[in-house]
């Protein structure tokens, strides 16, 4: 599966070890984060990643202290549904009931494991579909 990620400085670290665990498992991983961790202005590593969800039917990660910041400005794209995580039990309701496809992890907040757990929990939960369908075909603005 091809993953788009972003992060911002404060989740450098974070980003590097996720493109590792998922390379690791065979996906393909296109980053669009900065690679230092010299501060930066979030919106421009998460609107890359946005975007290129709006293009293909993919999943995505994006990375920020917060991870406010970060799902703010990737839902601000059509099509986008940025879910901000904390627990692994968190983006599997994300991906179940609100067919989440980017993750937003807030690196300040969670350990390393948890953030890889959270991964790897959103990428191999589907959508349930059913009763949530219609709802989440309700979300988007035109």
């Amino acid at each position: 599966m091809q993953i788009f990620i972003g992060n911002d400085h404060a989740g450098t670290s974070y980003k590097e070890a996720i493109c590792k665990h998922l390379q690791a498992q065979g996906h393909s991983v296109q980053n669009f984060g900065t690679d230092d961790d010299k501060s930066v202005d979030y919106p421009d590593f998460m609107h890359p990643v946005a975007e290129s969800i709006q293009e293909k039917d993919s999943l995505g990660i994006i990375i920020c202290g917060s991870g406010n910041g970060a799902a703010m400005t990737a839902n601000k794209h059509q099509h986008v549904r940025a879910a901000l995580c904390w627990t692994k039990e968190i983006a599997a309701l994300a991906r179940q009931h609100n067919d989440a496809n980017i993750l937003s992890i807030p690196a300040r907040f969670v350990s390393m494991p948890q953030a890889l757990e959270m991964v790897d929990t959103f990428l191999n939960t589907p959508f349930e579909g059913g009763r949530h369908q219609n709802r989440v075909s309700k979300i988007g603005c035109v």
